[in-house]
């Protein structure tokens, strides 16, 4: 076995020097020799043992323990578990011996996060049901292991582009709501960062340069803005620090992408924080609401941006007042009212709460979430992937409180329906639900909940769930009871679904061949053939459109006879032939981009329906078999949901230059209206650009118009300049490509 050098010991040891001086003030000398021991025992297992980075391996779980001891405050035995939790992955070592030499609460979590690692490729749902069966045993493993990923984004650089691509959208897609769930506001921040900066680099790199560009103009406000705030605290004597912060890159980009907007028209980018240090004898509660006074005092506020978050803190134990006021340049500001608790609550989330000994509160909140987990994870027979959907619903969203005919509160997610609530109480009520009563006014339901409401569910003995709840069910609870009520038997549903697409391939004249089977397997996104039964079986697809599907309409007549000819010659050869010629076919090379050309001999890749990509978009494959991708845009949901279930099928793709095709397209027109502008536009598409259209649509109301349309458009440069020219046009105030291709 190959040992390390004199300067590769000589940098461990500096590293582990380092990490001692974060934690010596905090520890007393019994707690630090245990963690010296622990230190001293996986530094000589992992010896001579390197990251693809080229350093020695134990950095590692040192990097690990810091963050773990620093960012979120465990104690020792945490710290031990950081450093110990690669030994028995990684060496000879087993569990055993970690229990004999670390003892039983050291050996427990390291056991938890050993079960948590190896190959995460295409094992990823499966890997979270396993980590939230963890989380309801010792909720310090989820702790360690969101310690472990952060490092690995901090050295994501020495990774090839499809695994960065591939580690950075499942960090999006768990780790961060994870994080976000259990109040690690800094570490969350952090990871959607560095997942931003990997996924997207290029509108990462714009952003920071739009942010340091307005840097002198943002300082001058933000001065402008604080100094008369700090003049009356002063006066009141009440002691506090006023500090800015700014909206996260990646955060921006995402209001940019979901409000449609640009960086200019983000009006909270800035955010001012106000940290009071408390007085004793008065409650914090009523002190930041002094605060708030003094600060509407000198701006006028925005009525419907005032937030209070310590009356009802957030699920994950936020607390905090939040208001919007308009500041100097008219320039609206949010400003952050807390005191020094609730700042390292929301800094630094769950382990927060026990340095302020308030931790039962939070522990019964937390409680309630994972006995939502567990009553999931109960269901053996559960598909992995659908549970990794479903979960991810309740993991990020906003809480709304409502309240029960008794009086009794219940926190659930934003945009909760009448059906989720019902299934929230108990399943029998969700599934005799008819409606509910809303302050005494009958409400369906799909009603949507908002804040504060009152509801009282309704029942029928002859109600019985229905398939299309699942439209307006967001919640896991309820989609998973709803679900379930159709999940009567698996063989059951794939022999009715076996017979529904045998019979629906047969109503368009197409073979049964594992060749159409695959065509329709990679249009719905699905695995394999078994998925297709059983979804087709349980009524979640309609096998309409099958002709499409398959390829068989054609553009024309001599593509079409090629076609026919082609397969002709096919049935012809003989089955030897056949495998012969399968095995001809190129395997695709994950570690290369794809490249996507006009004419693709031999690899068959299709375009997503999700986001209809066109040439020039920013693009990600989807490998669906060995010779066949589907193309998705980079910012696809679909895609941050594959990432996250099968990250080792992701490869990156490239165009090459395409200019025969067209696809089709649709724009999105708004502005106001005056006589002639469906005339101008028009003009602009077919005369002076000279693409096919086929379909306009213009809606008007009180001088306001909104318009479709449907166009032909070879590649993105084609798109991007008809957007130019027809966003010179008087009137129109914003033209913005909208994915959805349905009228």
């Amino acid at each position: 076995m190959q040992h390390f050098n004199k300067a590769e010991i000589r940098q461990i040891e500096d590293r582990y020097q380092d990490f001692l001086k974060v934690i010596i003030e905090k520890f007393d000398k019994e707690r630090l020799s245990r963690i010296e021991k622990a230190f001293r025992f996986a530094n000589a297992a992992h010896d001579g043992i390197k990251r693809k980075s080229g350093e020695p391996y134990i950095i590692h779980p040192i990097a690990v323990a810091r963050i773990v001891a620093k960012d979120l405050g465990l104690g020792a035995t945490s710290i031990c578990a950081s450093i110990l939790h690669d030994v028995v992955e990684d060496t000879e070592y087993s569990i055993n011996d970690i229990e004999n030499m670390f003892g039983g609460k050291v050996a427990k979590i390291v056991d938890g996060l050993t079960k948590l690692s190896g190959d995460f490729d295409s094992r990823q749902a499966l890997t979270l049901k396993k980590m939230l069966m963890t989380l309801s045993d010792d909720v310090r493993v989820i702790l360690i292991k969101i310690a472990d990923r952060l490092h690995n984004m901090q050295t994501l650089d020495s990774m090839p582009p499809n695994k960065k691509i591939k580690i950075a959208g499942e960090t999006l897609y768990l780790y961060v709501p994870l994080a976000h769930r259990l109040g690690l506001y800094a570490i969350k921040s952090e990871l959607e960062e560095l997942s931003f900066k990997h996924k997207h680099a290029e509108e990462y790199n714009k952003i920071l340069l739009m942010l340091h560009n307005q840097e002198e103009k943002r300082n001058y406000l933000v001065n402008e803005f604080i100094r008369p705030i700090k003049e009356k605290l002063t006066d009141e004597k009440i002691d506090s620090t006023v500090t800015h912060r700014l909206k996260s890159s990646y955060s921006i980009w995402q209001k940019m992408q979901k409000k449609g907007v640009t960086f200019n028209e983000i009006y909270d980018i800035l955010a001012i924080r106000i940290v009071i240090k408390a007085k004793s004898g008065i409650s914090e509660k009523r002190q930041c609401f002094d605060v708030l006074s003094l600060v509407t005092d000198i701006y006028k506020p925005r009525p419907d941006r005032i937030r209070d978050w310590i009356t009802m803190p957030k699920a994950n134990g936020y607390e905090s007042l939040h208001v919007t006021v308009m500041g100097p340049q008219g320039k609206w500001v949010e400003v952050q009212i807390r005191t020094e608790r609730m700042d390292e609550v929301a800094e630094y989330g769950f382990a927060a709460h026990y340095r302020y000994k308030d931790i039962s509160t939070f522990e019964n909140e937390l409680e309630t979430w994972i006995a939502r987990i567990r009553e999931q994870l109960r269901n053996p027979d559960s598909d992995a992937f659908e549970f990794l959907d479903d979960f991810k619903l309740n993991l990020y969203a906003a809480e709304i409180n409502l309240f029960t005919p008794k009086g009794d509160m219940i926190s659930m997610p934003q945009g909760s329906t009448v059906i989720d609530f019902a299934y929230e109480i108990h399943t029998d009520l969700g599934n005799k639900c008819i409606g509910a009563k809303i302050n005494f006014k009958l409400v369906p339901i799909s009603h949507e909940l908002e804040n504060g409401d009152q509801v009282e569910i309704l029942t029928s003995e002859k109600q019985v769930p229905k398939l299309e709840w699942l439209k307006f069910a967001t919640t896991a609870k309820a989609r998973s009871k709803i679900k379930d009520a159709f999940k009567l038997e698996k063989k059951k549903h794939l022999e009715k679904g076996k017979t529904l697409v045998e019979e629906a391939l047969k109503a368009v004249k197409a073979p049964i061949t594992s060749n159409n089977l695959k065509k329709i397997i990679a249009h719905f996104n699905l695995n394999n053939k078994e998925q297709l039964y059983s979804e087709a079986g349980m009524g979640f697809l309609e096998l309409i459109n099958l002709d499409e599907i398959l390829g068989k309409k054609s553009p024309n007549k001599l593509v079409k006879y090629w076609n026919i000819t082609f397969s002709r010659k096919k049935k012809e050869g003989t089955e030897s032939q056949k495998i012969e010629e399968q095995a001809k076919l190129p395997k695709i090379d994950k570690r290369k981009p794809f490249l996507l050309k006009e004419a693709q001999d031999n690899i068959n890749y299709s375009l997503a329906k999700c986001c209809n990509p066109i040439p020039g978009d920013k693009v990600i494959g989807y490998l669906t078999t060995d010779d066949h991708v589907i193309i998705h845009k980079t910012g696809c949901k679909e895609v941050e949901k594959f990432l996250s279930s099968h990250g080792n099928r992701i490869i990156t793709a490239e165009w090459t230059r395409f200019k025969k095709q067209s696809y089709l397209t649709r724009l999105r027109l708004e502005g106001f209206d005056r006589i002639g502008i469906v005339n101008e536009v028009t003009n602009v598409v077919s005369k002076q650009l000279s693409i096919n259209m086929r379909a306009v649509k213009f809606d008007t109301h009180e001088g306001i118009f909104e318009g479709d349309l449907f166009l032909y458009i070879h590649n993105a440069e084609d798109l991007h300049q008809l957007i130019e020219r027809l966003e010179k046009i008087k009137g129109i105030d914003r033209v913005s490509r909208d994915e959805n291709l349905s009228d």
